[in-house]
């Protein structure tokens, strides 16, 4: 294109939408991410547009709209990279509890798959003789009644809660990601993992509770529980997800139909994550701790209906006023 008007007429309508959003209202870190992407390769077409207008020799004005108009976005795009932290921690909050319930045919399959096979292990290990050892070695199940045995009210030194605190994260996060990624296997492997984790622990419970220690092992998971089972459902969910979309592409290419849910599989990743992390600093330093009973149920119920609440109604938008 080497008219100066054709160029000028052909990219105006860019500079014009780049111009727009700069000037809404309020910084440019608060609008959604799209946004912010969409506002960023604007950027990048004005600044080439500017290099091209000067090698056609376009007018004066025009070179210095556009030396302005770059200018102008290149410090919005700044700031908002300063408030980058800001941005995602706000966004995320937002697109977690949002993604969950777009995709809650997925996680009532996964909650099912979970807590069916947890009681079938807990009830079966408390009524059927031998059951327990079917399903975990007898070593493992003897280490975790002694690990509950004593209990915990003399707590624990803050040596050993940090180097918990780690295992724990480690741990979690292992569980929470192979219920995810085996979600590759069109969904399969997400399937066999939740079902394994949920009938694991179902069982380590009733053998505890067959061991005399119920109280002890309750009241240890009370607390984390919330977030650390909730954040295993919502990832095994979330590899369900995957799985469904390479199955059923809607005529796309896998790669395509991944692509469509890509965003959603994001938040559901980067919020169990931070459930997880929630779980492992609980259980780290909480749990474990010295406190009365009482004040253990009491937070857990309050993290409960915290977690409840927040995958169910925040984010939504709020019904205009008449």
């Amino acid at each position: 294109m080497k008219d100066p008007q054709s160029f000028v007429h052909a990219r105006a309508p860019l500079w014009h939408e780049l111009s727009r959003k700069l000037q809404a209202n309020g910084p440019l870190w608060k609008l959604p991410p799209s946004e912010v992407s969409r506002t960023a390769a604007l950027y990048r077409a004005v600044s080439t547009d500017l290099m091209r207008a000067r090698a056609l020799g376009c007018a004066r004005d025009t070179i210095a709209y556009l030396d302005a108009l770059t200018a102008q976005a290149h410090n919005a795009l700044y700031a908002a990279s300063r408030s980058d932290r800001r941005l995602r921690l706000v966004q995320l909050a937002l697109d977690f509890p949002r993604a969950f319930r777009r995709a809650w045919p997925f996680m009532l399959a996964a909650g099912l798959l979970f807590w069916l096979p947890f009681f079938l292990g807990w009830l079966g290990t408390l009524h059927v003789e031998g059951f327990a050892e079917r399903v975990l070695p007898a070593s493992t199940l003897e280490s975790m009644a002694d690990n509950y045995s004593k209990g915990f009210a003399s707590g624990r030194d803050s040596g050993s809660d940090a180097a918990m605190t780690g295992f724990y994260v480690y741990n979690n996060v292992g569980i929470a990601f192979r219920c995810f990624a085996t979600g590759a296997l069109f969904g399969l492997g997400s399937v066999v993992t939740i079902v394994y984790n949920g009938l694991h622990i179902g069982t380590v419970l009733g053998h505890v509770q067959n061991s005399g220690h119920a109280q002890n092992i309750l009241t240890f998971m009370c607390g984390h529980g919330p977030f650390e089972l909730t954040a295993i459902v919502i990832s095994g969910g979330a590899g369900m997800k995957m799985g469904f979309a390479l199955l059923g592409t809607s005529g796309r290419t896998r790669v395509a139909s991944l692509r469509a849910i890509a965003d959603d599989l994001i938040s559901l990743i980067l919020g169990a994550a931070v459930f997880l992390l929630l779980a492992a600093l609980i259980e780290g330093w909480w749990s474990p701790s010295s406190l009365p009973d009482p004040v253990k149920w009491g937070f857990a119920a309050v993290m409960s209906v915290f977690v409840a609440s927040f995958l169910l109604f925040y984010g939504r938008k709020r019904r205009a006023t008449p």
